[in-house]
């Protein structure tokens, strides 16, 4: 696989990612905390996919066989780390989501 391929799989990933936290955000106001936990679980899949990319990319600049920074290889870390603050920020929401379902509960 060429570089451009391996840096798309990253950006494939963390797309995903990012979509099944932005998902999981909208289920956990809905109250469907079951199916948000669901798409947390898929975000933290596609993280670790592209994350395996990633590690392969730096093992192999270690090892000398390092490639170009490119203006898309920017892009791929960019969206990767983008991912990862949004499925963050969805791990918040679902729990004060939760909390709100607790407390209206209690009244």
């Amino acid at each position: 696989m060429n570089d451009q391929e391996v840096i798309m799989g990253i950006i494939m990933h963390g797309g995903n990612a990012r979509s099944a936290a932005m998902k999981a955000m909208t289920e956990a106001k809905r109250g469907n905390m079951k199916q948000a936990q669901q798409l947390i679980e898929e975000s933290n899949e596609a993280l670790t996919n592209a994350h395996k990319i990633q590690t392969d990319l730096i093992q192999r600049e270690t090892k000398g066989e390092g490639s170009d920074v490119s203006l898309l290889m920017v892009h791929a870390q960019d969206h990767l780390m983008n991912a990862m603050t949004v499925r963050d920020l969805a791990l918040e929401v679902i729990h004060l989501n939760e909390k709100i379902n607790q407390l209206e509960g209690e009244n």
